[in-house]
């Protein structure tokens, strides 16, 4: 898979109807929950994508029963854990390679008594500190320690469990949240967790632990109470549509003069997405639960009142998620207009902009956050070049790119994107994209 390229002609005019696949990052907190009990946890709309199907190799590993039961969902019974398998090898290489493998440490901390866990990789975008993730525990009452020559963690209870407490979150982490809201539904008495990320992810994951018989009050603001249970049971659960696939798809349609209508998006739980596209000029109808993009020749980017160049940033929810970000910067190169794009949260996410500046995009990179774009209209459509996919989003980005081009673009490292998108070239190759995997 590491050396899969995308051949990509460009130009097509995509049409037809896309359906997301299940959220990566509701999926990855979700399945590290089923540590929290040993009863049975189905869950469905499980994305097939990279990251999603490591972690649950991760769960083997620790012995968790898993039984798949159709194409898109799971049965887990972590009935009996072998707490060795932290300390192996295999364990180490494996979740030093995904990111998400950092949200089995609250779930191992709450049940086991402890967890270690190797620096996590996952995407180069900057720093991505773990800070609010050890703090929270550690406001529980776990013991804290880090090995930097070896780049381990290591955490454990107190002899006394853990006692909840008051925490103010240092940042709107949703991985922070998740992983201290689940290290706190087993501890003793009533935690409070102010500055709360409320993505709807972290709504899901609190709704799941509710029906696994955990209280919890506050869901979806930023001020979570969890009055701490002994025990957890099985439950059923289905995760949302991918709301970053499905601006993917909205940016995809826009710069390929596609119709394109995405089924079952979830819109009450889009927030501003479908808005913030719409200020690019991109027109969007909702009919019931699906998004319907009609082709347009042209999408004029607004201006603010007075007339000034629009800006865009990202925010935590309810803002603007940082993971469709490169999506916006990307479809701005052909609308009629300029917009700034500020990239807030991460300094390293905006830096795969050479490689549209090198396909005839003009884009001025301020500084590692901020890039200037001025659209061409269309009047001058990118051109294809070879180039590698560096992260997730900025790989989508590329691909969208590659699909609006004028000729043949080749994306190497495509196992970035494969991480975060299910079987993109297969479900574009349905509506008319010419995409081959070589």
């Amino acid at each position: 898979m590491l050396s899969d390229s995308f051949e990509v002609i460009g130009g097509q005019t995509l049409k037809g109807e896309l359906q997301p696949q299940g959220a990566k990052n509701e999926a990855l907190q979700v399945i590290s929950a089923v540590l929290l009990t040993d009863d049975t946890v189905t869950i469905s709309n499980i994305p097939d994508i990279l990251d999603v199907n490591k972690l649950i190799e991760l769960l083997k590993g620790f012995g968790v029963t898993v039984e798949k039961l159709a194409d898109d969902t799971y049965s887990f019974c972590a009935g009996t854990i072998d707490m060795a398998y932290l300390r192996s090898k295999e364990f180490m290489q494996d979740a030093q390679r995904l990111r998400g493998s950092v949200m089995l440490i609250g779930p191992l901390l709450a049940r086991f008594g402890k967890a270690t866990l190797p620096k996590p990789g996952g995407d180069k975008i900057g720093r991505r500190r773990l800070d609010t993730h050890f703090l929270g525990f550690q406001k529980l009452g776990a013991e804290f320690k880090y090995d930097d020559e070896k780049d381990i963690y290591f955490i454990e209870q107190p002899k006394s469990g853990l006692q909840g407490g008051y925490l103010h979150m240092d940042e709107i982490s949703v991985t922070g949240t998740a992983n201290v809201v689940m290290a706190a539904v087993l501890a003793k008495g009533k935690t409070t967790i102010y500055n709360a990320a409320c993505e709807p992810y972290v709504q899901q994951l609190c709704r799941m632990l509710v029906k696994m018989g955990a209280k919890i009050n506050g869901i979806g603001s930023n001020r979570i109470e969890i009055e701490g249970v002994e025990k957890l049971g099985g439950a059923e659960h289905r995760c949302l549509p991918d709301m970053i696939e499905i601006g993917s798809f909205i940016g995809l349609a826009a710069m390929t003069q596609g119709e394109i209508t995405i089924k079952n998006a979830g819109v009450e739980h889009l927030g501003i997405i479908p808005y913030t596209f719409e200020r690019l000029g991109i027109q969007i109808e909702t009919k019931g639960d699906d998004l319907f993009i009609p082709s347009q020749e042209h999408y004029e980017i607004n201006t603010f009142i007075d007339g000034s160049i629009l800006t865009i940033y990202d925010a935590p929810w309810p803002g603007f998620t940082p993971d469709l970000m490169s999506i916006i910067l990307v479809t701005a190169t052909q609308a009629r207009g300029s917009v700034l794009v500020h990239q807030k949260m991460f300094e390293s996410r905006l830096f795969f902009t050479d490689k549209l500046i090198d396909m005839g995009a003009q884009i001025i990179l301020c500084d590692p956050h901020r890039a200037t774009v001025i659209g061409l209209e269309r009047r001058y459509p990118l051109r294809g070049i070879e180039m590698t996919s560096p992260d997730i989003r900025a790989g989508q980005a590329l691909l969208i790119a590659a699909l609006s081009a004028k000729g043949t673009s080749i994306i190497r490292n495509v196992h970035q994107i494969d991480r975060g998108y299910q079987h993109i070239d297969k479900r574009l190759s349905a509506i008319g994209a010419k995409i081959s995997r070589i």
